[in-house]
Parts: C-alpha cells; structure tokens; sequence
C-alpha cells in the first residue's frame, strides 16, 4: 500500500510519518517537497506518488493572519484540497484530510454533532469549511477528522506557549470562557493509523480527546504537570488569570463553544477515546525532559 503523507513537518504530520510507518510504503512531503499554494506542484506530486491512501496534514493554521491572508489560506485549505480531492476520485484512492472545530459558530449550548450546522465566524474556519464541502462533492473516498485545539511536543501550540511564558512572567491572563478538549497530535495519528488498518469510515467525524475544558483550566495544568516534574517556573498553576474573551480582543473570533461529539467515530471503530488530560502528562513530561538536555 503506498501512502502519500502532506504537511509531514508539522505537529500533526510529524506523528502521522511515526504511526503510519509500519502500514504501507509511505511517501512524507513537507512543504518543501509538496507546497499546496502552489497547484502545478501539488498535481506533480500526486501523479508521481500513485498512492492508495492520500493523508492531508497540510494546512493555512494562522488563524488571526488569515484575517488579512485571505487568498494565501483559500488557496491552502480549500483550493488545494479540491485537487486532492479530484485526483482521489479519479485515482480511486482514500483522501482522509483534517479539519476543524471552527467551522462551528460556538453558539450550541452542547457538543457539535457531525450533522449540526456549520457557520464559520473567521477567514479560517471559512476556508476550512469550504475545503470540506470540495471534498464531499468530489465523489472521492474519503474521512475528514475535525478536531481542534491540538498540541504537540514539535511546532508551535498552546502547550509549548504556556511553558515559555510561566518561565519569564509571573502571573499569566488567559480565556476562561471558550470550553474544548485539547488533543494531541500522537491521538490524532495513532485514530488514523487504526482508519487506515481498518478503513470502514466513510464521510466526516469528529476527533477530540475525551471531557472538555477551558483555556484557563488547560493552562493551570500544564503548568502543575510541569512543576510536578521538575520544571521551575516564575508562575505557577495559582497565577493563571482567568480571563474573558472579550479582555484579550484577536483580529479572528474563536467559538466560544468548540466542544465536538465523538460518538460516531467511537461507535464505527468501537474505540475509547483517552480523558484529555492523559495526553497532557505525556507531552509536558517530554518537553521537561527535553528542556533539562
């Protein structure tokens, strides 16, 4: 089985090139060897990969820039993503791409089910949803995760932000009232590793950690998992601000509510999917380690 992984640099594919090593020959693009603005390259790639299995990690991921990169992120999460769907039909190959929870207004009391009805409130969520809707009426095989607020050892994240600034300030402010389920990059990879074993998913699926929290709550246990291991900070899990969204103003609006069911996805592959916290412990205890090199 040949595979052809896109966005293999970043958090997501990083771990998506470990988990999917051992299912089949697996071609990895980083933007050097696959850039998805630039479409003649992309249609090369394709046509030299001949894979069975097309994994998009690749994505415009600035979410306040996309404000003002409009053409630069409709070209990466929705153009680009129209050829690979295009190609995948016509190649008769599995395109399992990534989306987002900011697709979704935040306005639903409870956790979005795949079939609620989407209304982006930023450039990015638009072009996200849009990317979606290409891929859905190419007529290709395909599985969209949506999944939101994602963190990894590697790349820029929320995690990898909280520890840099406990360690030079003391106090932090951070929104107290947008409530999600922080998932990293290594579950997203090892639900696709098991799709591609098991390929039954057909259509879109909502992929999160299980439980749900806030920012602000996301933010204090970074910081007691990181002190639990050693890590020495000016500000601890006691000095995180709990803030409103409204006192930290971003040029995109985020969902106040970007809370995702997962019972779809847990019922088709019969999966439980880990408390959020777990994965927390894992990368905080790695990047600690890291950091006493």
């Amino acid at each position: 089985m040949k595979i052809l992984l896109l966005g293999a640099k970043g958090q997501v594919g990083w771990e998506l090139r470990r988990a999917l090593s051992s299912k089949g020959d697996v071609m990895a693009c980083g933007r050097s060897e696959a850039d998805l603005s630039k479409p003649d390259d992309l249609r090369s790639i394709l046509k030299t990969a001949k894979a069975n299995i097309i994994v998009n990690a690749a994505a415009y991921t600035a979410v306040d820039k996309a404000e003002t990169e409009r053409d630069l992120a409709e070209c990466i999460n929705h153009e680009a993503v129209a050829i690979l769907a295009a190609h995948a039909k016509q190649s008769d190959a599995l395109l399992i791409h990534y989306s987002t929870d900011y697709v979704f207004d935040g306005t639903k009391s409870a956790p979005y089910v795949e079939t609620d009805p989407t209304n982006p409130i930023s450039v990015y969520g638009a072009t996200k949803l849009r990317g979606e809707e290409a891929v859905s009426v190419s007529g290709c095989h395909h599985i969209i995760f949506r999944t939101g607020w994602v963190y990894a050892p590697r790349g820029q994240n929320f995690v990898k932000t909280m520890l840099r600034l406990a360690q030079e300030r003391e106090e932090l402010s951070v929104v107290a009232d947008q409530i999600g389920a922080p998932t990293s990059a290594a579950l997203i990879a090892e639900v696709t590793a098991q799709t591609v074993s098991m390929p039954v998913l057909s259509g879109i699926y909502h992929l999160t950690a299980s439980g749900e929290t806030s920012w602000h709550r996301f933010a204090q246990v970074i910081l007691a998992e990181a002190q639990k291991r050693g890590l020495l900070l000016k500000a601890g899990p006691a000095h995180v601000k709990a803030i409103e969204t409204s006192a930290y103003p971003t040029p995109a609006k985020r969902p106040a509510n970007s809370r995702l069911n997962t019972d779809k996805l847990r019922t088709a592959l019969r999966l439980a999917l880990p408390a959020w916290e777990e994965h927390v412990q894992r990368v905080v205890a790695a990047l600690v380690t890291e950091s006493k090199k």
